[in-house]
């Protein structure tokens, strides 16, 4: 007699409007911290890891939308998202990460603004990730 198939739930995905918002580009997601990452294929041209959506319960002072952005750019981006800022978990002082919490009383504006930058492809917006080292074989 086999063992019983373990059936895996796949957890909801939050802030799942930023998906239809970036929904011309073809946005796939990906599990990673216990969030989802969003990716934009070929964005112009790889594949780029943009936001990263959370709505977790533990520490939830980060809940909201992450943006994958670099330093140079959080003094221009503030100005058009100015909820933004760094991620705490990740400790004290700037981030690369930002977040747009989804506490913060212009939550859906801001966000549905950021994935406005993104559909014109701002370079301020995204990240090409790190390929993954081939595991040698012995």
């Amino acid at each position: 007699m086999q063992p019983p198939k373990r059936i895996k739930i796949k957890s909801p995905i939050p802030h799942e409007f930023v998906l239809d918002l970036l929904s011309p580009l073809s946005p796939y997601t990906k599990p990673m911290f216990g969030c989802r990452s969003v990716y934009i294929p070929k964005f112009p041209d790889e594949d780029i890891i943009a936001l990263i959506l959370r709505d977790k319960s533990d520490y939830t002072k980060d809940n909201g939308v992450w943006i994958a952005t670099t330093l140079e750019h959080h003094e221009s981006l503030k100005k058009e998202l100015p909820s933004m800022r760094s991620i705490s978990l990740f400790g004290s002082g700037p981030t690369g990460w930002q977040v747009l919490p989804q506490f913060s009383k212009n939550f859906e504006e801001e966000v549905t603004h950021a994935c406005e930058l993104i559909l014109k492809s701002d370079p301020r917006i995204g990240k090409v990730p790190k390929k993954k080292k081939a595991k040698k074989i012995k």
